[in-house]
């Protein structure tokens, strides 16, 4: 079996996908997470593919950007989808987290630096909530569609453990209405119900982000 070693923040984030991955999977794999406070993460812009993590090393070959490990790892434990078709669809889901998460980052980005409130306030409400709702109608839709309660097909994606994730995090942040989207509330209770994925859920680190 191969050795991995998942490098980034000690927060859930952008790893979390892989490391639930991980744990659904039965796969061991080194947990390491670093600090901004350690400097750790300066010294790892020299020593990453592309000078940022998470990263992850799969017998010393790295692996970077968030999405391309959880797809990699995805499709290793048989949870990219059962077909090419569905592969796709799983990837496109993806796609739109990914681009919705690059509207929300803007917020974030703005809270952190110490932006005056109305400029805060203004992308809140000109960039990252349009985004939002753009978003969750998607999935709703999705949802609304699906006979089997998943995001694609009749079984789970690496698609439905990064949206239920993200709920989270906008959950933890106060930007997510739970009342106002019972599929997928339904959805991410399915997922957390997995007893490998409960397990972990139960006992990992509680972070905001």
């Amino acid at each position: 079996m191969p050795s991995y070693k998942l490098t980034y923040f000690d927060v859930r984030g952008y790893a979390e996908p892989a490391r639930i991955l991980f744990h659904l999977a039965g796969v061991p794999f080194e947990d390491k997470r670093i600090t901004h406070e350690s400097g750790d993460s300066e010294k790892m812009k020299d020593k990453t593919p592309f000078g940022k993590i998470p990263v992850l090393s799969v017998d010393g070959f790295d692996i970077p950007e968030s999405v391309a490990i959880t797809r990699y790892l995805a499709k290793k434990f048989g949870f990219a989808g059962k077909t090419p078709e569905e592969q796709a669809w799983a990837d496109a889901i993806v796609d739109q987290f990914k681009d919705f998460i690059s509207s929300f980052s803007q917020l974030i980005m703005a809270q952190r630096t110490g932006k005056p409130a109305e400029e805060v306030a203004r992308i809140a409400s000109e960039v990252a909530m349009p985004a939002r709702d753009a978003f969750f109608k998607i999935i709703d839709g999705i949802l609304e569609k699906s006979k089997s309660g998943f995001l694609v097909g009749d079984a789970l994606t690496f698609a439905d453990i990064v949206i239920v994730e993200n709920v989270t995090t906008l959950e933890k942040n106060h930007f997510f209405t739970a009342s106002e989207h019972p599929k997928i509330v339904a959805l991410r209770e399915k997922i957390y119900a997995i007893p490998a994925i409960k397990k972990w859920v139960e006992t990992r680190p509680d972070t905001q982000f």
